[in-house]
């Protein structure tokens, strides 16, 4: 094969390629969003043009758009910038609101949304293809998992602690607060990042010694 068809013929490889993951987020039919988003769960902070910062979570995304949980909702045509976790830096406007949140486009170059495409094609299966949550720390079950949670206005809670790392803990529940919402576990400060089937996922104030955490948590 000639040089140059040889060229041509990668370049349609590449294509191809392109096209097929074109195919997994915006879809074969047509809809009213350019993406079809995907369904993820990731936690993040989210600044207001008023430079208010606050924690957040996304529920689904797309390389063009993303619906957000906050305990503070943004006006729509409000300028917002994310950081989230696995995706990096977003910036967009908010569209619309939704009771416990907004959805907001995701300004981008042709390249940056490749990227975010591929991001997301990755957390979309990663489930399926067992792969590793990529947590910051490594997640441990305490040998006294019976704890209490205390919220701002004096009510408490008894939890159990499934897991605990050193940034933060999964607990079970009957109680779940807003995400965002500050409590004490134990004798530990902490928010509200994830709402899950047993219960709720806390971050802790700041990073802890391990055997802070073992001392504190009950």
């Amino acid at each position: 094969m000639a040089p140059a068809q040889a060229t041509l013929a990668q370049e349609a490889a590449g294509t191809q390629t392109s096209n097929r993951m074109a195919q997994f987020v915006a879809g074969k039919k047509p809809d009213k969003r350019r993406f079809q988003r995907v369904t993820v769960s990731l936690l993040g902070r989210f600044m207001l043009e008023n430079k208010r910062e606050y924690p957040c979570q996304v529920i689904n995304m797309s390389p063009g758009g993303a619906a957000v949980v906050a305990p503070v909702i943004a006006q729509v045509g409000e300028r917002i910038i994310a950081y989230i976790d696995h995706i990096g830096r977003i910036e967009g406007k908010v569209v619309r609101t939704f009771d416990g949140g907004f959805a907001m486009t995701v300004n981008a170059t042709p390249r940056k949304r490749d990227k975010l495409a591929n991001q997301l094609t990755w957390l979309a299966n990663r489930h399926e293809l067992n792969l590793p949550e990529d947590r910051r720390h490594d997640r441990f079950t305490p040998d006294n998992s019976v704890s209490r949670i205390e919220l701002a206005d004096g009510r408490d809670y008894t939890c159990r602690v499934i897991d605990v790392s050193l940034s933060g803990a999964a607990l079970a529940t009957t109680v779940k607060p807003a995400i965002g919402t500050p409590i004490i576990l134990g004798k530990m400060r902490a928010r509200v990042v994830r709402h899950t089937e047993e219960g709720i996922a806390v971050e802790f104030a700041a990073v802890q010694d391990i055997n802070i955490v073992k001392d504190q948590i009950s």
